[in-house]
């Protein structure tokens, strides 16, 4: 056998080195891309979209919202797909259609001036097996439906329109006089209490079994067919795909909620307007679930539930899926209403992880920052880094952990009495919900019910959270409530009620330069034989042995001043 020379070894191995370190220095850019991310994030890919194009208006779409346009959409969709891909451009005018079914490398381009408005003929819209609310079931397909795709963006400055009317129920509270005669003046029925309208007898024999939007009891095809018009879809559904872009179009006015990605790798969403009426049942904004590398950016929401939500799957659907959304990256947007601004839950029974917000403002909105879980989902949160966020003039929590969420807003919870308080242990499992590791810092609440409530479960602490540089001015101030690793730092509150912070079973927390108004011996309570090891420092305004009271069940020592 014959050796090659030792120069000619010696420089291969330079070479397989250089080639080693070139390859590594790669790597470590692309997860250098996003400045001042906390976790090691990939750059996330585009879509690609070939360079040819084609007009609605040539496949004989036609102007001014009386002509069905579905086989013009479609027809335009196909001849595209057949060149390998490439752009639809929708012009200015209005354009009715049934559902738009997508393909692969379609670029949707709505121009300034378009309004694609849905059909509010609903047998244009058959029932699938899909996902709702974090749950296999059957619902009415998408306006906007794609599943199994790659490389497809929405773009343009027009507006896609769900006809969403057609389709909610209404509360009658939600509603000036005038709007709800519109609605009983244009046909459906209304419930026995005359409180709530719907759109057909066939929705309200659906919602009359239905936990959350879901009929659990039905389990055929032909089951859920007879209640069809309940079964009301959310305005866009991405469903399995790669490399998907929203950037420029206004969506609005869905039969649910607005845009639902779900199991997406490379989601980019900028530059876009999400609207539904502040009135509307499960009104949501966004609805990211269970996808991967992802950006919201530069974007605005006014929306009758959650604005921006992160999910992974609800109850045992959600944990046989096993899919977390991971590695999302929420920045310099703004919510004008809606139940909470950015929200993660209580769909995450697939597990939350790598969430980066910064700089967004919520003004208005029921709550601003808003986690929420339940036992039987089970799934891990952790990992969330949180900061510079504004909110002004929140109703209820402006930053909410309640890991005893029952399906309503924290509003109608307020109205009810108030959140769950429970001592009682059950077991850890699968289905146990964790939420750790967690920090939010420069927040600036200018008015809320409440700035801050933290409740785990006995059984599984909230565990980990740090809050630094908060400034608010608030009815109350802190509510902390079965969590573990908790930490306050630079905090300046401005509460009327005369207790700023409620203690309740919580163990190895600290408190560093807090500065609050409330001057009674109860400013700060402290009660639960769990509670343990809490270090309340001292502030410049502030002496914590005068202002605290601790509670009989708490052990001798628990709290050092």
């Amino acid at each position: 056998m014959k050796t090659k020379p030792l120069h000619q070894l010696f420089l291969a191995a330079s070479f397989l080195l250089a080639s080693c370190s070139s390859l590594i220095a790669q790597n470590s850019d692309s997860y250098d891309t996003y400045k001042g991310i906390e976790f090691k994030m990939a750059k996330v890919n585009e879509p690609v979209i070939p360079n040819y194009s084609v007009n609605i208006k040539d496949f004989g779409a036609v102007n001014g919202g009386d002509v069905l346009n579905t086989k013009a959409f479609a027809d335009a969709i196909d001849a595209v797909s057949k060149k390998g891909g490439g752009k639809v451009i929708i012009p200015p005018g209005i354009w009715l259609t049934g559902p738009i079914i997508l393909k692969s490398n379609i670029e949707l381009h709505a121009q300034t001036g378009a309004l694609i408005k849905f059909s509010t003929d609903k047998t244009l819209y058959p029932i699938i097996e899909t996902s709702f609310e974090g749950l296999n079931t059957w619902r009415c397909i998408s306006p906007i439906y794609g599943k199994n795709l790659e490389n497809v963006a929405f773009t343009g400055n027009g507006v896609w329109d769900g006809s969403g009317e057609a389709w909610r129920q209404v509360k009658k509270s939600k509603l000036t006089d005038e709007q709800w005669k519109k609605f009983v003046s244009s046909g459906g029925v209304l419930n026995e209490k005359k409180d709530s309208w719907y759109p057909s007898e066939q929705y309200l024999k659906g919602a009359k079994g239905a936990d959350q939007n879901i009929r659990h009891d039905l389990k055929t095809k032909e089951d859920f067919e007879a209640i069809h018009d309940f079964l009301r879809p959310v305005l866009v559904s991405i469903q399995n795909s790669k490399r998907v872009l929203f950037d420029g179009p206004v969506f609005q006015n869905s039969p649910a909620w607005n845009i639902h990605p779900l199991l997406i790798e490379d989601l980019i969403i900028r530059n876009i307007t999400v609207r539904n009426p502040w009135f509307s049942q499960n009104g949501d904004g966004l609805d990211v679930e269970s996808c991967k590398n992802v950006i919201i950016e530069n974007s605005s929401f006014d929306v009758g539930d959650d604005a921006i939500c992160i999910k992974s799957g609800k109850d045992k659907d959600g944990r046989d899926r096993g899919v977390a959304c991971e590695n999302i990256i929420v920045k310099n947007n703004i919510v004008y209403h809606g139940h909470g601004g950015v929200t993660v839950g209580s769909e995450m029974s697939g597990g939350v992880k790598n969430l980066h917000v910064s700089n967004c403002t919520f003004m208005g909105t029921d709550v601003g920052l808003r986690f929420k879980s339940t036992r039987g989902r089970g799934g891990v949160v952790e990992n969330i880094f949180i900061s510079d966020i504004f909110m002004t003039d929140i109703p209820s929590q402006a930053i909410s952990f309640d890991l005893y969420y029952g399906g309503k807003s924290i509003a109608e919870t307020l109205a009810e009495g108030g959140n769950t308080v429970s001592t009682k242990l059950v077991s850890v499992n699968e289905e146990t919900p964790q939420f750790k590791n967690i920090s939010i810092k420069n927040i600036t609440i200018k008015g809320a019910q409440q700035a801050v409530f933290l409740q785990g479960l006995p059984e599984m602490n909230l565990e980990n959270i740090e809050i630094t540089n908060l400034i608010a001015k608030a009815q109350k101030g802190f509510s902390i409530i079965d969590a573990n690793k908790i930490k306050i730092t630079n905090a300046s509150l401005d509460i009327e009620d005369k207790n700023a912070f409620e203690i309740y079973n919580v163990k190895n927390m600290s408190f560093k330069n807090i500065e609050f108004n409330a001057s009674s011996s109860k400013a700060v309570t402290i009660d639960g034989e769990a509670s343990a090891n809490i270090d309340l420092s001292g502030s410049k305004t502030a002496d914590f042995s005068k202002n605290t009271t601790v509670g009989k069940t708490v052990a001798k020592g628990a709290v050092k001043f």
